[in-house]
C-alpha cells in the first residue's frame, strides 16, 4: 500500500511536490492508480491519480477514513538534542512508530547542541507516520529554553528523568497513573543541572528513574515512551 502525506488534501486535491515526485518518478504510478493519503490530522483517504505530474500529482478522493490514534492519553516528550543528530533522529522515528503526540527539543545548561534545524526531523516524522500506518503526525517544537518550557501549563502528569541520587525518586511505572496525559523531560548526556532539577520540581514535575541501567539520551526517550504504552495496555 502506497501512503502519501497530504496535509492540505481537504482543500487542494493534489500531492505536495516532494510526494508527487516520489509517486510519479520513483514509484512510476500513473493515472488511474489507487493510492492512500494521510493528512496528518487523523484521516486516511482512498484516492485515484487523475494527473501523473511529478510536481503536482492530481488526485480524486474516493473515500475518507477517520483514523484517530489508538491510544487515548497524550504522550509529550521534551528532550535535549544530542551532539550526533542521527541519534535524536532515531529517537524521533522510533517514538513515532510506538506512538507519541508531541516532541519538544530542549535547550538546557549542559546541552551539546544549542540550535537545531528541524526540517530533517520533520521529514523523518512523516516517514515514520506513514510506515507505522498512522494518520496523525506528532507535533514538533524546535529548540525551547528549559526554564521557559517548564512553566507552561500541562493537563496531565509531569515527570523529569534525571540521574541524581534521591530518596524520593521512583520508577516511572510506580508514579504514572494509567490513562493520564504525560509530559516527560529527558536531559542531555551531561544530565540536567541541579538547578534545573530543582526548578522542575518547584513547577510540579515528579522525579523519576527509567531503570538501573545508564541510558543514552535517545534511548531514555524511547524507553519512557514505550513504558507509558505498556502501562496503558
Amino acid at each position: 500500500m502506497h501512503i502519501f502525506y497530504t496535509p492540505d488534501i481537504a482543500s487542494v486535491k493534489e500531492l505536495p511536490e516532494e510526494e508527487s515526485l516520489h509517486c510519479v518518478k520513483v514509484l512510476r504510478l500513473t493515472e488511474g492508480s489507487e493510492i492512500t493519503l494521510a493528512d496528518g490530522k487523523g484521516s486516511f483517504y482512498k484516492a485515484v491519480i487523475t494527473l501523473a505530474h511529478h510536481k503536482r500529482c492530481g488526485v480524486n478522493i474516493i473515500e475518507e477514513i477517520p483514523a484517530p490514534n489508538p491510544w487515548t492519553f497524550k504522550v509529550h516528550i521534551a528532550i535535549a538534542p544530542t551532539k550526533n543528530m542521527d541519534r535524536i533522529e532515531w529517537f524521533s522515528e522510533k517514538c513515532t512508530e510506538i506512538g507519541i503526540d508531541a516532541i519538544t527539543l530542549l535547550r538546557c545548561r549542559f546541552s551539546e547542541r544549542k540550535e537545531v534545524k528541524t526540517e530533517r526531523i520533520e521529514k523523518i516524522l512523516i516517514s515514520a507516520m506513514k510506515q507505522s500506518l498512522k494518520a496523525i503526525l506528532p507535533e514538533l517544537e524546535g529548540m525551547t529554553d528549559f526554564k521557559k518550557f517548564i512553566t507552561r501549563p500541562f493537563d496531565g502528569q509531569k515527570f523529569i528523568a534525571h540521574c541524581y541520587d534521591e530518596n524520593d525518586k521512583s520508577l516511572l511505572k510506580q508514579k504514572y497513573e494509567p490513562g493520564n496525559n504525560a509530559l516527560i523531560l529527558i536531559g542531555p548526556e551531561g544530565d540536567f543541572s541541579p538547578e534545573e532539577v530543582k526548578l522542575a520540581l518547584e513547577n510540579g514535575f515528579i522525579p523519576i528513574s527509567l531503570g538501573n541501567s545508564r541510558l543514552r539520551t535517545e534511548t531514555a526517550g524511547v524507553v519512557a515512551c514505550h513504558t507509558l504504552h505498556v502501562i496503558n495496555q
